[in-house]
């Protein structure tokens, strides 16, 4: 049975937690993972957001902003990975829709 895919977006960390600039290796090397997971994914610019932790305090941070075209199994899977990947306390996902249309030439 195939599980039905879904469009996620995902929030990457653009520093780490100590403040220091993630290099775009370390982010390519998350990149080919999530695609090995996913198939594929979209990179758009960098946000900008606040959140406070469970302790109350107040982080604000840039993000980088992922799209993801997969189940929810696998975003589950791309999620524990980036929060141990960029050793964060909390990762954040959303659904973007749960109505995607392709549309491919056959060959």
């Amino acid at each position: 049975m195939v599980k039905r895919k879904l469009l996620w977006e995902i929030l990457v960390p653009k520093f780490s937690n100590k403040g220091y600039k993630f290099l775009i290796e370390f982010h390519k090397r998350w990149d080919k993972k999530v695609g090995v997971i996913s198939g594929g994914l979209t990179i758009l610019r960098t946000a900008k957001g606040h959140w406070i932790n469970p302790d109350k305090k107040l982080f604000s941070e840039e993000m980088i902003p992922v799209r993801i075209y997969c189940n929810e199994k696998e975003i589950e899977k791309i999620m524990k990975f980036t929060l141990d990947y960029y050793n964060q306390e909390e990762v954040f996902c959303y659904l973007i829709s749960n109505k995607v249309k392709r549309l491919s030439k056959k060959r």
